[in-house]
């Protein structure tokens, strides 16, 4: 099954309104969301068309095809508004033969591992940019060791629909079976990984 993912809206409908095209366009049955979807934060600028009711609106029309994680930027009043769970800090998803611990990574990320075990993916946003990695898992991850050591993990980011960081454009990803891929909006691999 494909799945769509996407992360750090913030509240665009510019690049809201383009990652619903491609969402459509995508053929994906959902869409996995991986926080800040409506506040663009303290720490950026407001994003191209800041208008998060349009927002609203676009991710509500998709409600019942949508699971969220919780970004450092949602809080209790955006679940007042959005239609779709969005407070869990993390989700664990058993999807296409893989499981995958999906959450915004302020929390968890690869300096902070959530509880995974070799051949899992940790799937988070919120650094804006876009990453498909195989890493070494356990006591020896920063003693040199290779990704192909016996025990390793996938660290994914699909990177930013609204503020992308370092030099990268706005970008989106697709999980397609044991393929994931990263594209920006006019439909180009970035990166990919075979899983």
């Amino acid at each position: 099954m494909r799945y769509f993912v996407a992360s750090d809206i913030h509240g665009s409908y510019y690049w809201a309104d383009k990652m619903m095209d491609r969402f459509e366009a995508s053929g994906a049955k959902r869409m996995i969301c991986l926080g800040d979807i409506l506040y663009h934060g303290p720490r950026n600028d407001l994003p191209r068309d800041y208008e998060p009711k349009k927002v609203i609106e676009l991710m509500n029309s998709i409600k019942d095809r949508v699971w969220a994680v919780r970004g450092n930027c949602e809080a209790e009043v955006d679940q007042m508004v959005l239609e779709f769970p969005v407070l869990a800090d993390y989700a664990i998803l058993a999807l296409n033969n893989h499981t995958i611990f999906a959450t915004h990574g302020h929390l968890y990320n690869e300096e902070t591992l959530p509880p995974i075990m070799s051949g899992d993916i940790l799937l988070h946003g919120h650094t804006h940019l876009p990453v498909c990695e195989k890493l070494p898992l356990g006591e020896d991850d920063h003693n040199n060791e290779t990704a192909d050591s016996k025990e390793y993990y996938y660290h994914l980011n699909p990177g930013s629909v609204a503020i992308p960081k370092g030099g990268n454009p706005n970008s989106y990803a697709i999980l397609d079976g044991d393929i994931f891929s990263i594209l920006d909006f006019d439909g180009n691999v970035i990166r990919d990984i075979h899983l």
